[in-house]
């Protein structure tokens, strides 16, 4: 009798672990890597993930006005302010990194992009180019424009220049309102319809690393720091590199 006391006090007590449902805020070059893990992610921790996609400087704006969520994947130039107040600093970790490609519609001529002048040609031949606005936000758009204006050609491609504010250039491609499209290669993969490159000349290539971190507001640390853990697998590799990214 003592002994089936003490399991009915025990049961009576026990509380099973809620699941709990994170919202993942990424810079759109990573969205494509949680999109694939989350199933399994899901299935084998019983937590939901809900992921909303921006620009960087989309994120720090809204991650800065006081946005609730759970995890962030950005680059660290944007992380560094938050880092302290509205991120947990310990928590930060580099996952990936992400080059800038080319693309074309599916079934174009693809222009040779293997060395800088002739990119620079393919570039001023081309009846339109698009590029993330930098104005928005985006880590290519911002590095794109200066290179642009170092190689000596933004005045030229001024007037034929497609600003995507945010989101997907390789739509913009296989919509045929661009002939050309630059961003990084994992977002330009994201779209089909389009036929990627390759990566801009490796003399004027710039890598964005990108990290994640869990927000000081958080109510779910254990399943954040669970989906970090599963985030930084060093065997995600080769899913990395299947959607354009490589290891930080």
């Amino acid at each position: 009798m003592r002994a089936l006391l003490i399991v009915l006090l025990v049961l009576a007590g026990f509380r099973p672990v809620a699941a709990a449902d994170l919202k993942v805020l990424t810079a759109g070059a990573f969205r494509g890597v949680l999109v694939e893990i989350a199933p399994e992610f899901e299935k084998r921790t019983g937590n939901k993930l809900t992921i909303d996609n921006d620009t960087a400087g989309g994120l720090a704006k809204r991650i800065a006005a006081g946005e609730s969520f759970d995890v962030v994947i950005m680059p660290p130039a944007g992380m560094g302010p938050l880092l302290g107040g509205r991120l947990i600093e310990s928590s930060a970790k580099p996952l990936a990194r992400a080059g800038i490609g080319v693309a074309v519609k599916q079934g174009a001529a693809k222009p040779d992009v293997s060395s800088v002048d002739v990119f620079k040609q393919s570039l001023l031949a081309a009846k339109s180019v698009a590029y993330v606005d930098p104005a928005s936000g985006g880590s290519s758009g911002i590095y794109l424009a200066k290179l642009f204006e170092k190689l000596g050609i933004a005045a030229a491609l001024q007037p034929k220049t497609v600003l995507v504010k945010g989101g997907l250039v390789g739509e913009k491609i296989a919509a045929g309102q661009a002939e050309i499209g630059l961003q990084q290669m994992s977002e330009l993969l994201a779209v089909s319809g389009v036929a990627v490159v390759g990566p801009i000349p490796l003399e004027v290539q710039n890598y964005t690393i990108y990290a994640g971190a869990i927000s000081t507001a958080s109510g779910n640390r254990a399943a954040d720091e669970e989906l970090m853990r599963t985030l930084a697998d060093p065997h995600n590799l080769p899913l990395l590199q299947k959607k354009g990214l490589d290891g930080p």
